[in-house]
């Protein structure tokens, strides 16, 4: 019954014609779901109005439907970088070129960006993923974000967020625990979720507890749960006996944690040793970046402080497989372009690399760049659309690639072609945007 029902629905939507309802087909594919380990064989999938409308289902379209002859190439949902602090078109294009399809700007995103901006990509008028921001919060002006010191602002903060368009508060190192805990209470009462580090007066047991919806890095637990190191050294790793009780804190509350093991590998790799941040702007990638972001990079403090933090990198390694072990929803971040070595796009798959060299099966790193952003999404901000699987209802972000994802992942760095809210770009156009970025980068 359900079967005819969409057969029914789906006729009557495509034969009212393209001026009411965009279609487009994708035939001969093997769809890797998401929603749980299979593969569905050489079948259709049909798109109506930028939603997955039927997978299986073969129907009479009208003349001049869109069809993407798959010939046995295989379907996935699009990416999820869901930690950067992209807030130009160009970014936003590499993004979608490396078949990312949603982001969440962690930081510094304008009211322009997280409203005007998300708005147009999200409408088709300007090629990219779909587009959440948090507005980044902080007790004083030490990072740079929005100065929040009393429980009165941290309420009044929240409403002027929302109304702005985003969706998320972050809260950083030095809020009060005072303002935190107002901040929490407002945004429980208004529906905008909290993400963001461990701030020293709270701490991630009581920031959980109170409603935060995200752990930023994994790293946080560094500084807000486990014990701190020894003096005078920093590289000392945590206790391994205390992951247990970490993971027991996540589970307890709910909570989603953003694996950034590339970002943390990157920056560690990079502290008190100038060459490698040179290695990191002359790697073929670097060429997309904004001259702004290039003079960042070079200019990173990492290099200025001569710090080895080789054991807890391994250590992070340790936790975050015993977190996917666990069952822990772990979702796939970074910091590009803001962090040097750490380009938007290619910084998504480097995460995924990282987790799959951590020890992580393919379908537990998928799953972080797609199925559980989009459950974290769906617990988070009411009413956005449904994404990060292959099924009817669901935003149409999906990747064409040449091999299984689950048995090559490898094969997630060279898309065949991207559906991003319904549009289709094919690989001719992904190329397209790098070389129109490329055009407009001038390097030094």
């Amino acid at each position: 019954m359900l079967r005819a029902l969409l057969t029914f629905w789906l006729l009557l939507a495509v034969g009212a014609g393209l001026a009411r309802a965009e279609t487009l087909v994708l035939t001969d594919v093997n769809v890797v779901p998401m929603d749980r380990e299979r593969v569905i064989p050489r079948t259709t999938v049909i798109v109506t109005d930028g939603v997955i409308a039927s997978i299986g289902i073969k129907a009479k379209l009208p003349a001049g439907t869109p069809v993407i002859d798959g010939k046995g190439a295989w379907l996935m949902p699009g990416l999820a970088d869901m930690h950067n602090h992209v807030t130009s078109r160009d970014d936003l294009a590499l993004l979608l070129a490396n078949g990312v399809t949603t982001m969440l700007n962690m930081g510094e995103a304008t009211n322009a960006f997280a409203g005007r901006t998300r708005i147009a990509v999200n409408k088709g008028e300007v090629p990219g993923p779909q587009i959440f921001t948090a507005l980044a919060v902080d007790g004083d002006p030490q990072y740079g974000h929005l100065v929040i010191r009393t429980p009165a602002d941290a309420r009044a903060i929240v409403g002027i967020a929302k109304a702005n368009g985003y969706s998320f508060i972050k809260v950083y190192t030095n809020l009060s625990a005072e303002a935190f805990m107002a901040l929490a209470g407002e945004a429980r009462a208004q529906g905008i979720g909290i993400v963001g580090h461990n701030a020293k007066a709270v701490g991630l047991a009581k920031q959980l507890a109170a409603g935060q919806a995200l752990v930023a890095h994994v790293e946080e637990f560094f500084y807000g749960f486990f014990p701190e190191p020894p003096a005078g050294d920093p590289n000392a790793p945590p206790d391994e006996g205390r992951i247990a009780d970490a993971i027991a804190l996540v589970k307890a509350h709910d909570a989603f944690v953003t694996s950034d093991l590339f970002n943390y590998r990157t920056i560690a790799a990079q502290f008190g040793k100038p060459d490698v941040v040179r290695t990191y702007l002359a790697a073929p990638e670097a060429r997309y970046l904004s001259p702004a972001d290039r003079i960042g990079w070079a200019q990173s403090g990492y290099q200025k402080k001569a710090v080895d933090l080789s054991r807890r990198v391994a250590f992070e390694v340790r936790f975050v497989k015993s977190m996917a072990d666990a069952g822990v929803p772990l979702i796939t971040g970074g910091d590009a372009p803001s962090i040097a070595g750490q380009v938007p796009g290619w910084a998504l798959h480097g995460e995924i690399d990282a987790m799959l060299d951590a020890g992580l099966t393919p379908w537990q790193a998928l799953s972080a760049a797609t199925r559980t952003p989009g459950e974290f999404i769906a617990k988070t901000v009411p009413g956005a659309a449904k994404f990060g699987v292959v099924a009817p209802g669901y935003r149409a972000d999906l990747l064409l690639l040449a091999d299984n994802p689950l048995a090559k992942p490898a094969t997630l760095h060279t898309p065949m072609g991207v559906v991003a809210g319904g549009r289709w770009h094919d690989a001719a156009a992904l190329k397209a945007m790098l070389d129109d970025v490329a055009a407009r980068r001038v390097v030094p």
